[in-house]
């Protein structure tokens, strides 16, 4: 087995273990996925404003402590970190309304969206447009909907979601592409 699969599968082995005794080793599972929780959040709070008040370890630990607090059994490394991907990005909506309903930053930062990514999601309105149009997508089209949280709320590339979603990437790109264009219009039309 080449040494790249081997914390994959281990990290599937550890949540195989874990759904049939009942009880996830997380002591064994965090060493295994933290690099890539990091990764993951770093990726996303990368694209936020100078000064975001919310960091990638302490995105990775709420985020964490929520799967960890959830009585879920993960099939695979890619439902585990789906969940992961879902949290932390429910943790930003969350962190989002807070700040909206604070309005303690009265300047607002432009509603973006980059040719080929999200480039800004510090304003707070532009998260939850952002959340909301996932939300519509998830009862439509659930994989779209994975894409885009995925993409914008983990900050995963093309290349890991394709692996994750176990597509090619050519279709994540084209649905990346129809998720971005639906953003965009959303986005300039909330302004």
């Amino acid at each position: 087995m080449p040494p790249a699969e081997e914390p994959r599968t281990a990290v599937t082995a550890i949540l195989a273990s874990g759904r049939a005794e009942g009880r996830v080793d997380y002591d064994r599972l965090l060493p295994l996925v933290y690099g890539e929780l990091r990764a993951m959040a770093r990726a996303k709070l990368g694209s936020e404003r100078l000064g975001h008040t919310l960091g990638a370890t302490a995105l990775v630990h709420e985020a964490f402590l929520k799967l960890v607090g959830s009585d879920v059994g993960w099939d695979t490394r890619r439902h585990f970190f789906g969940a992961a991907a879902e949290s932390m990005r429910r943790i930003l909506i969350d962190h989002a309304r807070n700040k909206k309903r604070d309005k303690r930053d009265p300047g607002s930062v432009a509603r973006v969206l980059d040719p080929a990514d999200v480039a800004v999601l510090a304003d707070p309105d532009a998260t939850l447009t952002i959340d909301e149009i996932t939300t519509q997508l998830e009862a439509r089209d659930p994989r779209l909907a994975e894409i885009v949280k995925l993409r914008v709320f983990a900050g995963l590339p093309t290349s890991e979601i394709a692996s994750m979603l176990g597509i090619h990437e050519r279709s994540v790109r084209r649905e990346w592409a129809f998720a971005r264009s639906m953003l965009h219009n959303a986005l300039g039309n909330s302004q």
